[in-house]
C-alpha cells in the first residue's frame, strides 16, 4: 500500500512517533466509534519502529509487525451487525484500548453548507424545520456521530484531530441535519448501528475536495486552477473591503451600535484546490465504510466554474473511490435546490448533477419542490435526508421500491394538425405521472438558434407533450433551468423531476 506509506511517513515526520514507546491509533478510532459491518476491518496505527503487535478484538486475534517506521497496520475478520466491544492494540512494552465499539455501517457525509447545516441552524434566519423537536428527540443510541474539525493542507493528513460522541441532543444539534436524518432512517430500516462522518465546510468548491494527484493528472480539470487564479485575483480587492469592514465593526461596538451586516466571504484557504481532500478525506481513507453521501454545487455555479462540473464532480467520485480502495463504494447525492441564485448557471449545475448518474452505483436526491426562493439553505432537512435514504435502501441494500423521480430518457418530434411540432419528453420512472391538480410549468423549448422560451406542457400517460406557437419546429427542450422553480412534476412514489435540458452537452 504505496499511499499508506506515505501516510505513515508523514505523521511519523510531524509526530515524531518513532521517539515513543507507545503505540498510538489515529482518532477514527475512539471510544464511542462505529465499525464497518461484513467487510474486512482495515485497523493501523503507529509505535516503535519493527514493535510485534497483537489486536484482540470481540472473539479475534491478529498479529503484526510495525515497519522501520513504526507504521502498522492489520485486517480484522468480518464482523456481523452488534456490540458493544472493545479493541486492544498490545505490546512493545504498552497497550492501547478503545470502548463500546459498534459493528454497523459508516457512511462518510461530505459538501458545503447545506450538508453542513447542523440540527440548531446557523441562526435566527437559518433555522431547521421543527428544530427545537428534532433537538429534544436526538438521543439515538445506535447512532454514533464524528464531526471533523475545518482543515484544509497543502499535503495529504494522516490523521485528523476529532472523536466519536454518542448522538445526544447536545452533540447532534452541532451535527450535520441531512447526515443526521439519513442515518436515523437507515438505522431504523435496516435495524444496525450507523456511524456518521461529518466531514464538511460550506461556501466551497468541489475542487477543494479532489485530491491533488487526480486535479494535477486529468486535463479536463485543469479549468479548476484558472477558477483558483480568477478567484486569488479577486482577493486583492476583497482584503481592502474586508479591512473597511474591520473599522465598520469597531466603529460600532465603540458606539453602542448594533453590528453592520456585511456580504459573505469565503476562507481562502478552503477554496485551494485539493487543500480539503487533503485536509479531511485523506485521513479517513484507509479506514473501511459503506459509503458516501454528498450535497454540494452552489458554489460551482459561479466563478466560471459550471462549464467543467460534470467532468470534474465524475472526477471525484472515481478519486474518492480510488483512494479508499472498496470498489465502486456508492455515492448518494443531492441536486442543488430552488434558489433565486445570482448565477445563471444554477440550472446548468443541476443538470451536470442529473448527468453525474452515468457514473456507476450512484443515486441522485432531487430537492426542486423543497428549495426556498430568498435562502440558499433551505429549512426541510428532513425530506432531504430522507430521499438520500430511499435512494440507499434501492441501491445499496437492495430493496425492490422506486428510488427516482422522473429522469428524462429522450424527446422525439410530433405533428400538430395545425402543421407545427411537439416534444414528446419520456422519462424513466415515469409511472403514473402527476402535476398535482396543477398545469404543468418550468417546461421550455428552443428551436436551431437554441435560445428557449416557456412553452406548454401536459400529461399524456407515462410521457410529457411539449409545445409552443413561438417554436413551430423545437429542436430542444428543457425543465426547471431557471434558479426558482415551481416544480410539480412527479411519479407513483411522489418524487419529483430533475432538472434537464435534450441539447447536447459538451
Amino acid at each position: 500500500m504505496n499511499l499508506f506509506r506515505l501516510w505513515v511517513a508523514l505523521a511519523l515526520t510531524s509526530l515524531s512517533v518513532g521517539a515513543s514507546a507507545e503505540v498510538r491509533l489515529p482518532h477514527i478510532f475512539s471510544d464511542h466509534a462505529v465499525l464497518q459491518r461484513d467487510r474486512p476491518i482495515h485497523v493501523w496505527g503507529w509505535s516503535t519502529p519493527n514493535a510485534h503487535l497483537l489486536a484482540h478484538f470481540h472473539q479475534q486475534q491478529v498479529a503484526t509487525v510495525a515497519d522501520a517506521r513504526g507504521g502498522w497496520n492489520l485486517s480484522l475478520q468480518p464482523e456481523a451487525a452488534g456490540g458493544p466491544f472493545a479493541l486492544t492494540i498490545s505490546g512493545d512494552g504498552s497497550d492501547v484500548t478503545i470502548s463500546d465499539l459498534l459493528v454497523g455501517d459508516v457512511w462518510i457525509a461530505s459538501g458545503q453548507s447545506n450538508m453542513e447545516f447542523p440540527l440548531q441552524g446557523f441562526g435566527p434566519d437559518t433555522t431547521l424545520k421543527n428544530q427545537a423537536t428534532e433537538i429534544a428527540n436526538a438521543t439515538q443510541p445506535r447512532l454514533r456521530l464524528l464531526r471533523l474539525e475545518h482543515r484544509s493542507n497543502d499535503f495529504p493528513l494522516a490523521d485528523q484531530s476529532s472523536d466519536w460522541t454518542l448522538c445526544t441532543p447536545d452533540t447532534a444539534q452541532k451535527f450535520s441535519a441531512v447526515a443526521y436524518f439519513f442515518g436515523r432512517e437507515i438505522s431504523q430500516r435496516e435495524n444496525v448501528p450507523v456511524g456518521l462522518i461529518d466531514a464538511t465546510w460550506g461556501g466551497t468548491p468541489a475542487d477543494s475536495w479532489v485530491s491533488p494527484d487526480t486535479l494535477g493528472s486529468n486535463p479536463q480539470l485543469l479549468p479548476a486552477f484558472a477558477s483558483r487564479a480568477h478567484f486569488a485575483d479577486e482577493q486583492a480587492s476583497l482584503d481592502a473591503t474586508i479591512a473597511s469592514e474591520k473599522a465598520e465593526d469597531q466603529a460600532a461596538q465603540r458606539d453602542g451600535k448594533p453590528l453592520p451586516k456585511h456580504p459573505w466571504h469565503p476562507n481562502e484557504t478552503s477554496w485551494s484546490p485539493a487543500g480539503l481532500y487533503n485536509g479531511m478525506i485523506a485521513p479517513l481513507v484507509p479506514a473501511t465504510i459503506k459509503g458516501f453521501i454528498w450535497y454540494q454545487g452552489e458554489t460551482n455555479s459561479a466563478h466560471d466554474r459550471a462549464p467543467y462540473y460534470k467532468s470534474l464532480f465524475s472526477a471525484l467520485i472515481g478519486d474518492w473511490r480510488s483512494h479508499f480502495a472498496q470498489g465502486n463504494l456508492p455515492f448518494l447525492y443531492v441536486q442543488i435546490s430552488s434558489f433565486d441564485s445570482p448565477s445563471e448557471d444554477w440550472g446548468a449545475i443541476r443538470d451536470a448533477q442529473r448527468r453525474t448518474l452515468d457514473v456507476a452505483n450512484t443515486a441522485m436526491a432531487v430537492t426542486l419542490d423543497i428549495g426556498n426562493p430568498t435562502n440558499v439553505h433551505p429549512s426541510d432537512k428532513q425530506t432531504v435526508g430522507a430521499r438520500l435514504a430511499v435512494a440507499a435502501r434501492h441501491v445499496v441494500y437492495g430493496e425492490p421500491l422506486v428510488s427516482t423521480g422522473p429522469l428524462y430518457r429522450e424527446a422525439t418530434s410530433e405533428l400538430n394538425d395545425d402543421g407545427t411540432f411537439s416534444l414528446r419528453v419520456w422519462f424513466d420512472a415515469a409511472e403514473h405521472l402527476t402535476s398535482k391538480g396543477k398545469p404543468l410549468t418550468a417546461f421550455e423549448l428552443a428551436g436551431p438558434d437554441r435560445h428557449f422560451v416557456p412553452a406548454t406542457a401536459r400529461i399524456d400517460r407515462d410521457t410529457v407533450l411539449v409545445s409552443s406557437p413561438q417554436i413551430p419546429h423545437p429542436m430542444y427542450v428543457r425543465f426547471g433551468w431557471a434558479g426558482v422553480v415551481e416544480s410539480n412534476l412527479y411519479n407513483a412514489a411522489d418524487l419529483p423531476a430533475s432538472t434537464f435540458v435534450s441539447e447536447p452537452v459538451p
